[in-house]
């Protein structure tokens, strides 16, 4: 990969300027590559892939309620399918499916119509007894469960490869990656960015996209575009090997109390929103966490509580009040796009929305209209986009 720690200073000029290294902003140098755009720098604060996108829990799905989501999921899981052969990379893509067990009428009720929703839009998904559920997931206990949803379709993939996939592709025909570099400014004219500022220097630039993850909002304060998206910590652990093997089991998620579990390596992933965690940039990884885990999980997979862990770590989700992304072109800032504030999503939304921000850098129709998803949805009075699928 051409990366800029090669040398003292960053590309004078580039037709696009995306900044952050991660999934989002690599998918999109990608696609804007492929299409022809020859003058790319991405701008990476530390190393590609250790921000947010370093530390998810890997799921990728088109199980959501919202239609929006759901097509975004839905062309993503294609492009990840496909990834060994575009850009051509092996992501350890596991279609095992997600199993979301409920716990409650109305759950069970809103889940029914988001499957209908689902199926009418292409995806495979189901509703399934308790019993059902079990069979599928051998660690659930059934007390207290009324139904579970399963998606068959989806499953898990490990976002440092897509990253790694999506960064070298671009890299191959030029795109440079400006790792170790921070911005600190924008210059403007009018209602146009002219150039981006960092610490290694100014970048004359015809196009910014931002997709810096949960550090948006500053990104957007310097370019003087709101991007109303939060920091918080989420954390995960793993388990030591086990032995007997875990069996093969979907991505399983209690969604009463958000805990989840899947397959890794020789052992399975633990994880949990924490409800009381407060906004903040810090990624410590707690024993306390852990042990909340613990609690919540003895009811609805008892044996889960009781396994030995061998560490875990902490990442941040990018949050926005409705808990949908961003993405879209300023209205003020004309030259200024952004695709960020996914709200755990991020990851698995990364394929279709790389395409989309393609299109809209270069005056496309993009595949799936994103017009709901502009940032100043919270502040023209617009519609926020509800999803009640939230992990």
């Amino acid at each position: 990969m051409t990366s800029s720690p090669v040398f003292p200073t960053v590309p004078r000029t580039a037709d696009v300027v995306i900044i952050g290294g991660g999934v989002m902003g690599t998918a999109i140098a990608f696609h804007l590559a492929e299409a022809g755009v020859r003058n790319i720098v991405v701008v990476e604060r530390g190393e590609l892939g250790r921000g947010s996108s370093g530390k998810p829990i890997g799921g990728v799905r088109a199980h959501f309620s919202d239609p929006l989501n759901i097509e975004l999921g839905s062309r993503s899981l294609r492009a990840f399918r496909d990834f060994p052969e575009r850009p051509g990379a092996d992501i350890r893509l596991d279609t095992v499916g997600y199993l979301f067990l409920l716990a409650t009428d109305r759950q069970a009720a809103d889940f029914e119509a988001g499957v209908r929703l689902q199926n009418s839009l292409g995806v495979p998904s189901r509703m399934i007894t308790p019993g059902q559920a079990r069979r599928l997931c051998p660690y659930v206990s059934t007390d207290g469960l009324v139904a579970a949803a399963h998606s068959p379709a989806d499953g898990h993939a490990r976002p440092a490869l897509v990253v790694q996939g999506y960064a070298r592709a671009a890299a191959r025909t030029g795109t440079v990656l400006a790792t170790h570099t921070t911005v600190t400014g924008f210059d403007t004219a009018g209602d146009r960015i002219t150039a981006v500022r960092t610490d290694r220097g100014r970048i004359d630039c015809a196009t910014v996209v931002c997709a810096a993850g949960a550090w948006s909002a500053h990104i957007g304060d310097l370019a003087g575009v709101p991007l109303p998206v939060r920091p918080v910590r989420r954390q995960l652990a793993f388990t030591a090997p086990l032995s007997p093997p875990a069996p093969r089991i979907p991505f399983t998620i209690d969604f009463s109390s958000s805990a989840y579990f899947h397959n890794s390596d020789d052992g399975l992933l633990f994880g949990l929103a924490d409800p009381a965690q407060p906004d903040g940039f810090d990624t410590t990884w707690t024993a306390e966490w852990l042990e909340l885990f613990r609690d919540v999980v003895r009811h609805r997979a008892p044996a889960l509580a009781g396994m030995a862990t061998a560490g875990g770590w902490a990442g941040l989700y990018e949050v926005t009040p409705d808990h949908n992304a961003l993405i879209g072109r300023s209205a003020e800032v004309v030259n200024f796009l952004y695709a960020t504030g996914f709200s755990g999503h991020g990851f698995l939304q990364a394929p279709a929305v790389g395409e989309i921000v393609r299109d809209l850098c270069l005056g496309r129709t993009p595949c799936v209209d994103v017009g709901p998803l502009a940032a100043d949805r919270f502040r023209t009075g617009a519609g926020t986009r509800p999803e009640s699928h939230i992990v």
